[in-house]
């Protein structure tokens, strides 16, 4: 119970973004970073699989070599890790504990997979899954980045379409159509704003 409305606290949010490849999660994060880069943290998936051209370790992801990822694995020190096409990918605690502390909203961008692990550890967060404007147009950016082998190509695209269907597993699904980033950041930002106006609103424990 609220003893005093007018004094809620405001806690800081841990956004969740998902989707299949090819729906710009890594763009919207970074364009709501560039919106509001007072108010962010880019929480930095760390990862086996090489850098692709113009990625930078530390700001992309942190890339690791297997070992290192093991010895990780061993200290406890992700929230959750999985192996997404052949390579493993997973979330440091540390870095979302110190951006919660300080009061800004983290975003995190996982695959489905990995969401539905950090649902069950962290309930409160708020999981919105990107989607393109159509399957045809998925494909259509898949096709675009040529960063695949045509086998690895058509291994993205059958998972992709497989993950369309655990949409059910999250809060909120955002259509982000090419070209329309700005509008899809519009709709998050009210995402946003509609969780701290709850009155169940509680902080986020890890």
């Amino acid at each position: 119970m609220i003893k005093d409305p007018y004094d809620r606290p405001r806690y800081p949010l841990l956004i969740v973004i998902s989707g299949p490849s090819g729906v710009g999660k890594d763009t919207i994060a970074r364009h709501l970073i560039d919106r509001r880069p007072d108010s962010f943290y880019f929480v930095v998936t760390a990862t086996t699989r090489p850098p692709r051209p113009g990625e930078i370790h530390g700001r992309d992801y942190f890339f690791y070599t297997t070992d290192q990822f093991a010895s990780m694995i061993e200290a406890e020190e992700l929230l959750e890790y999985a192996v997404v096409y052949n390579d493993y990918k997973g979330v440091p605690k540390q870095q979302i504990r110190d951006a919660l502390a300080s009061g800004k909203d983290v975003i995190m961008r996982v695959d489905a997979q990995g969401a539905a692990t950090i649902r069950r550890l962290v309930p409160s967060a708020v999981f919105i899954f990107l989607i393109a404007e159509s399957e045809a147009a998925m494909v259509r950016r898949l096709h675009e980045r040529k960063s695949e082998t045509p086998e690895g190509l058509n291994l993205r695209i059958a998972t992709a379409r497989q993950e369309m269907r655990r949409i059910q597993e999250f809060d909120y699904c955002v259509v982000n159509a090419q070209g329309r980033a700005e509008e899809t950041v519009d709709t998050i930002l009210c995402i946003m704003e509609a969780t701290r106006t709850r009155v169940d609103h509680k902080p986020i424990v890890l």
